[in-house]
């Protein structure tokens, strides 16, 4: 207790039995006590303050580092897809005409299957007028 010994604590009692007198020493040493309560509580209250502040830091590093590692995935995989696409791109021209000619299609991928289908009416599913 703050490296006071048995008889400096007597002393101290002693000191504070004279200057306040034996009616009030009661009254003082509850008042004394109360306030140490109230200290106490106060002073845990704090340390519980700061260690939710703590923890509520430790969660918003290891959410930022998580947001971050997903980020870099995702652009990883997005990098990798456009690579990938970028080079069967490149590629795919190169190794059917080696020569550098580049295929032109004479229909375009979106009328490639309505150009091939017959008709209805070619087909001899015309309505009759």
């Amino acid at each position: 207790m703050f490296g006071l010994g048995f008889q400096e604590v007597l002393l101290i009692l002693f000191i504070a039995l004279i200057v306040v007198g034996p009616g009030k020493l009661p009254d003082l040493a509850r008042a004394l006590g109360r306030g140490l309560a109230e200290f106490r509580k106060a002073t845990n209250e704090l340390k519980s303050t700061f260690d939710q502040d703590e923890t509520v830091q430790e969660l918003k590093k290891e959410f930022r580092t998580a947001q971050s590692q997903i980020m870099l995935e995702n652009l990883g995989s997005s990098t990798a897809v456009e690579t990938s696409a970028a080079s069967t791109a490149a590629e795919g021209p190169r190794e059917a005409f080696p020569s550098g000619q580049t295929a032109s299609p004479s229909v375009s991928p979106e009328e490639g299957p309505k150009a091939e289908a017959p008709s209805r009416e070619s087909a001899g599913g015309g309505k009759a007028s």
